[in-house]
């Protein structure tokens, strides 16, 4: 049972670096191509499952930073000069 408890802190670990790496490649610059979203939303959500099971809040709060990175930006729209949201 030592051993699990080892493994499960290890995978948590594993899980904090994944999702930095994650996070470094969901940049706007990175993801301008439909394929390059596509390729974030699927490591997102394969985190998120990944995530699931974990205890760890470090695992949780970047799971809720990932998804917000498929949250589409907003954009401030002007009509005659005037800004509307």
């Amino acid at each position: 049972m030592r051993n699990l408890g080892t493994i499960d802190v290890a995978l948590d670990e594993m899980l904090v670096n994944l999702a930095a790496i994650v996070l470094r490649l969901s940049t706007p610059e990175l993801t301008r191509t439909p394929e390059a979203q596509r390729a974030l939303a699927q490591s997102v959500h394969q985190y998120a499952a990944c995530a699931a099971r974990s205890t760890d809040p470090r695992v949780h709060e970047l799971k809720t930073q990932l998804e917000e990175t498929l949250k589409p930006s907003l954009r401030i729209v002007a009509i005659n000069g005037v800004k509307v949201s």
